[in-house]
């Protein structure tokens, strides 16, 4: 297996795999950024390792055993079965990745991307291996959150889906099939269908900033970190069917005073911004050590 770029999700993807018992490769351009990758690394297991959250039945250091590193792209993907891109979020910068491993991969070798935005069919459109790319979307961190969304591109064949699938499984992820491509993928519009109804309701004066994000996180989220909403539906009431019976129509007339897509700008984001800044100041170490607390 290899990581391409050694960034934040390629070293969660790197651990999730090699405490999966995979050997690992990591790829990068620079020396550097592979040995502060790998000291990273260590750092990570051996604190997971100290307080029992270390995933896996190997020890720390047999999982750092399976991980090595590489700085040339040919030599990196020799030998590997499942390559997964880690790049920053540019089209044309993992377009050209994908365009050098397509020159030098066999046909039995998944191309796989991290993207969260990016449609297959702009990545993969052209390529002569375009039957075995699919992205393979994680959550931040991987390593705590096991969704993957596998997302095919119209050419993807079958086979790459379900040996994706079938990996994602093997590691204790927990992959989900997308049927065909939509912009955002699915996780992402839920999140932005939440966070537009939340701004309009601030914005119209209903409910405060601090207010509205306790509604989530001591209300609907911590629901929401169990069952999903249909789940949720078919249990509030007898099954799917008398939930539709019983709530429809009250879930048709608040829907239809949805507002627009807000524009996420002047006076909302001011207010917002104010509350939040409020609660934890824009200052690097505050925001890290929240960030932390996460």
């Amino acid at each position: 297996l290899v990581f391409l770029f050694s960034g934040l999700i390629g070293r969660s993807w790197a651990m999730v795999f090699a405490a999966g018992g995979f050997k690992v490769k990591l790829y990068d351009i620079a020396q550097q950024q592979l040995t502060s990758a790998l000291e990273n690394i260590r750092k990570q297991m051996k604190e997971l390792e100290k307080t029992g959250f270390l995933k896996g039945d190997l020890s720390a250091e047999q999982q750092l055993a399976l991980i090595s590193t590489c700085t040339d792209l040919k030599a990196a993907v020799e030998g590997a079965t499942f390559i997964q891109e880690c790049t920053p979020e540019n089209l044309e910068l993992k377009k050209k990745i994908f365009g050098q491993l397509d020159l030098i991969v066999g046909d039995n070798v998944i191309l796989s991307s991290s993207t969260s935005c990016l449609l297959p069919s702009k990545l993969f459109t052209g390529l002569k291996h375009v039957k075995q790319c699919i992205v393979s979307h994680p959550v931040n961190p991987p390593y705590f959150v096991p969704l993957v969304e596998i997302v095919p591109h119209p050419e993807t064949d079958r086979s790459t889906i379900e040996r994706t699938y079938a990996l994602m499984k093997k590691i204790g992820q927990s992959p989900v099939k997308l049927n065909r491509e939509v912009e955002g993928f699915v996780l992402n519009r839920l999140q932005y269908a939440v966070i537009s109804e939340a701004w309009r309701l601030v914005g119209e004066g209903v409910i405060s900033p601090t207010d509205l994000d306790l509604v989530m996180s001591d209300g609907l989220g911590m629901r929401y970190a169990f069952i999903g909403p249909l789940e949720t539906m078919h249990l509030n009431a007898e099954g799917i069917s008398n939930y539709c019976e019983r709530y429809s129509e009250g879930m048709k007339l608040v829907l239809d005073t949805f507002g627009p897509v807000p524009e996420f700008s002047g006076e909302i984001k001011q207010k917002i911004n104010q509350a939040m800044s409020e609660k934890i100041p824009v200052v690097p170490k505050v925001l890290d050590a929240r960030r932390k607390w996460r």
